[in-house]
């Protein structure tokens, strides 16, 4: 059985959500035990710019699965 369009689109943003909210704790615990220290701010920076890149990498990984399937 398919998954619908919508069950998609709400499994892919719960999955993004999860997903900021955990690297921002990691980001906020990983970097200072490295010696970089951040702000509040610089953290939701850091997290949204490897969100963008992690939605830009799903996509392009799930599109070129999709394209081998049909070959």
């Amino acid at each position: 059985m398919s998954q619908s369009r919508l069950s998609s689109l709400a499994e892919t943003c719960i999955s993004i959500a999860i997903g900021f909210v955990v690297s921002l704790i990691l980001t906020a615990y990983v970097l200072p035990a490295y010696g970089h220290a951040v702000t509040l701010g610089q953290n939701l920076q850091i997290t949204g710019i490897f969100t963008v890149a992690s939605i830009v990498r799903g996509y392009l990984v799930r599109r070129a699965f999709n394209r081998w399937a049909r070959a």
